[in-house]
């Protein structure tokens, strides 16, 4: 339950920030509007802008799937052990042996 309420508040903060923005380009094409003679087409432009945007935050999947979670932990299981295994390595102080010879080619 507290995972919902916490996306529908991601939202409604989306939401909020879409159509304050939105209100912002209307007062700016109050002015346009007349200087340009386009009539009611910025404002249309506008609020066909805003209702796009908020269409695809309410329509958009969540974060992230459980089997994607799932994935992110194993993955990161997988690269805890490659540490553990890397740290258990000794350290090689000798130079490494010479698959090939100088003189054998």
């Amino acid at each position: 339950m507290r995972r919902k309420l916490s996306r529908y508040k991601q939202k409604n903060t989306a939401t909020a920030v879409i159509w304050g923005c939105a209100l912002g380009m209307f007062a700016l094409c109050i002015p346009l509007t007349a200087i340009a003679n386009s009539g009611p087409l910025l404002p249309l432009l506008v609020i066909l802008g805003a209702g796009g945007g908020t269409a695809a935050v309410w329509f958009s999947p969540d974060k992230y799937r459980r089997e994607d979670l799932l994935m992110f932990k194993a993955l990161e299981d997988r690269v805890m052990n490659l540490e553990t295994i890397y740290t258990s390595l000794p350290d090689i102080v000798e130079e490494p042996p010479r698959l090939l010879e100088k003189d054998r080619h």
